[in-house]
Protein backbone atom coordinates (compact mmCIF):
# COMPACT_ATOMS: atom_id res chain seq x y z
CA UNK A 1 0.00 0.00 0.00
CA UNK A 2 2.99 2.43 -0.07
CA UNK A 3 1.72 3.73 -3.43
CA UNK A 4 -1.37 5.03 -1.58
CA UNK A 5 0.63 6.74 1.15
CA UNK A 6 0.61 10.13 -0.59
CA UNK A 7 -3.21 10.03 -0.78
CA UNK A 8 -3.39 9.02 2.89
CA UNK A 9 -1.14 11.95 3.82
CA UNK A 10 -3.58 14.26 1.98
CA UNK A 11 -6.48 12.78 3.97
CA UNK A 12 -4.50 13.17 7.20
CA UNK A 13 -3.70 16.81 6.42
CA UNK A 14 -7.31 17.77 5.67
CA UNK A 15 -8.57 15.92 8.75
CA UNK A 16 -5.96 17.51 11.01
CA UNK A 17 -6.56 20.98 9.58
CA UNK A 18 -10.30 20.54 10.28
CA UNK A 19 -10.03 19.11 13.81
CA UNK A 20 -6.63 19.90 15.36
CA UNK A 21 -6.72 23.69 15.74
CA UNK A 22 -4.70 23.24 18.94
CA UNK A 23 -1.71 21.77 17.06
CA UNK A 24 1.13 24.21 16.40
CA UNK A 25 1.92 24.53 12.70
CA UNK A 26 5.53 23.44 13.16
CA UNK A 27 4.38 20.26 14.96
CA UNK A 28 1.81 19.55 12.25
CA UNK A 29 4.42 20.01 9.52
CA UNK A 30 6.92 17.81 11.37
CA UNK A 31 4.40 14.99 11.75
CA UNK A 32 3.31 15.34 8.13
CA UNK A 33 6.91 15.09 6.92
CA UNK A 34 7.29 11.75 8.74
CA UNK A 35 3.86 10.26 8.13
CA UNK A 36 4.50 8.33 4.90
CA UNK A 37 8.07 7.28 5.66
CA UNK A 38 7.97 6.59 9.40
CA UNK A 39 4.45 6.25 10.80
CA UNK A 40 2.32 4.57 8.12
CA UNK A 41 4.74 1.64 7.59
CA UNK A 42 4.65 0.86 11.34
CA UNK A 43 0.93 0.01 11.48
CA UNK A 44 -1.51 -2.39 9.90
CA UNK A 45 -3.40 -0.02 7.60
CA UNK A 46 -7.11 -0.28 6.77
CA UNK A 47 -8.32 2.09 4.06
CA UNK A 48 -11.92 3.12 3.41
CA UNK A 49 -12.69 3.66 -0.27
CA UNK A 50 -15.56 5.34 -2.10
CA UNK A 51 -15.62 4.64 -5.80
CA UNK A 52 -12.08 3.32 -5.61
CA UNK A 53 -10.77 6.51 -3.99
CA UNK A 54 -9.42 6.43 -0.41
CA UNK A 55 -11.56 8.58 1.92
CA UNK A 56 -10.27 7.50 5.33
CA UNK A 57 -7.91 5.15 7.07
CA UNK A 58 -7.07 3.46 10.34
CA UNK A 59 -3.68 2.27 11.54
CA UNK A 60 -3.72 -0.60 14.01
CA UNK A 61 -1.00 -2.12 16.16
CA UNK A 62 -2.13 -5.01 18.33
CA UNK A 63 -5.26 -3.96 20.19
CA UNK A 64 -4.52 -0.25 19.81
CA UNK A 65 -5.95 2.09 17.21
CA UNK A 66 -2.80 4.12 16.53
CA UNK A 67 -4.22 6.49 13.91
CA UNK A 68 -7.66 7.14 12.52
CA UNK A 69 -8.54 9.83 10.00
CA UNK A 70 -11.44 10.52 7.65
CA UNK A 71 -11.17 13.05 4.86
CA UNK A 72 -12.70 16.31 6.12
CA UNK A 73 -14.75 16.45 2.92
CA UNK A 74 -16.35 13.10 3.78
CA UNK A 75 -17.17 13.56 7.48
CA UNK A 76 -20.67 12.81 8.71
CA UNK A 77 -21.33 10.11 6.12
CA UNK A 78 -20.73 7.04 8.31
CA UNK A 79 -17.21 6.30 7.06
CA UNK A 80 -15.60 6.66 10.49
CA UNK A 81 -18.18 4.47 12.16
CA UNK A 82 -17.79 1.79 9.48
CA UNK A 83 -13.98 1.75 9.71
CA UNK A 84 -14.01 1.73 13.51
CA UNK A 85 -16.55 -1.10 13.57
CA UNK A 86 -14.36 -3.08 11.15
CA UNK A 87 -11.13 -2.71 13.14
CA UNK A 88 -12.92 -3.59 16.38
CA UNK A 89 -14.57 -6.69 14.91
CA UNK A 90 -11.82 -7.88 12.57
CA UNK A 91 -8.59 -6.61 14.14
CA UNK A 92 -9.50 -6.76 17.83
CA UNK A 93 -9.07 -3.06 18.57
CA UNK A 94 -9.94 -2.28 22.19
CA UNK A 95 -7.91 0.85 22.97
CA UNK A 96 -7.21 4.27 21.50
CA UNK A 97 -5.23 7.31 22.56
CA UNK A 98 -6.80 10.60 21.52
CA UNK A 99 -5.78 14.22 21.89
CA UNK A 100 -7.72 15.63 24.82
CA UNK A 101 -8.15 18.92 22.93
CA UNK A 102 -9.87 17.13 20.04
CA UNK A 103 -13.33 17.17 21.63
CA UNK A 104 -14.97 15.95 18.42
CA UNK A 105 -12.85 12.77 18.41
CA UNK A 106 -13.27 12.18 22.14
CA UNK A 107 -17.05 12.34 21.73
CA UNK A 108 -16.93 10.10 18.63
CA UNK A 109 -15.17 7.36 20.62
CA UNK A 110 -17.44 7.80 23.66
CA UNK A 111 -20.55 7.37 21.53
CA UNK A 112 -19.09 4.11 20.23
CA UNK A 113 -18.42 2.54 23.62
CA UNK A 114 -14.97 3.81 24.58
CA UNK A 115 -14.40 5.25 28.04
CA UNK A 116 -11.63 7.33 29.55
CA UNK A 117 -9.22 5.07 31.45
CA UNK A 118 -6.16 7.30 31.79
CA UNK A 119 -4.41 10.50 30.77
CA UNK A 120 -0.91 11.60 29.85
CA UNK A 121 0.11 15.24 30.06
CA UNK A 122 2.30 15.01 26.93
CA UNK A 123 1.88 13.24 23.61
CA UNK A 124 4.16 10.39 22.47
CA UNK A 125 6.67 12.84 21.00
CA UNK A 126 6.82 14.85 24.24
CA UNK A 127 4.66 17.64 22.82
CA UNK A 128 2.33 19.76 24.96
CA UNK A 129 -0.78 17.91 23.82
CA UNK A 130 -2.48 15.91 26.60
CA UNK A 131 -3.60 12.45 25.58
CA UNK A 132 -6.68 10.62 26.84
CA UNK A 133 -6.31 6.85 26.97
CA UNK A 134 -9.62 5.23 26.09
CA UNK A 135 -10.77 1.62 26.08
CA UNK A 136 -13.85 -0.28 25.06
CA UNK A 137 -15.78 -0.86 28.24
CA UNK A 138 -15.68 -4.48 29.40
CA UNK A 139 -16.24 -6.48 32.53
CA UNK A 140 -12.59 -6.28 33.53
CA UNK A 141 -12.15 -2.54 32.84
CA UNK A 142 -10.82 -0.38 35.65
CA UNK A 143 -13.67 1.93 36.72
CA UNK A 144 -11.34 4.75 37.77
CA UNK A 145 -9.15 6.62 35.26
CA UNK A 146 -5.46 6.82 36.03
CA UNK A 147 -3.10 9.55 34.97
CA UNK A 148 0.44 9.05 33.76
CA UNK A 149 3.11 11.54 32.84
CA UNK A 150 6.56 11.53 31.38
CA UNK A 151 9.35 11.86 33.94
Amino acid sequence: MPDEHSRLVEIWRRAVDATHDFLALEHRDEIESQLASDYLPQVDLHVADRGGVPVGFAGVSGPNLEMFFVDAYQCGQGIGTAVLSFVIAERGVTTVDVNEQNAQAVEFYRRRGFTHVGRSELDDQGGPYPILHMALRGEDADPEPVESRNV
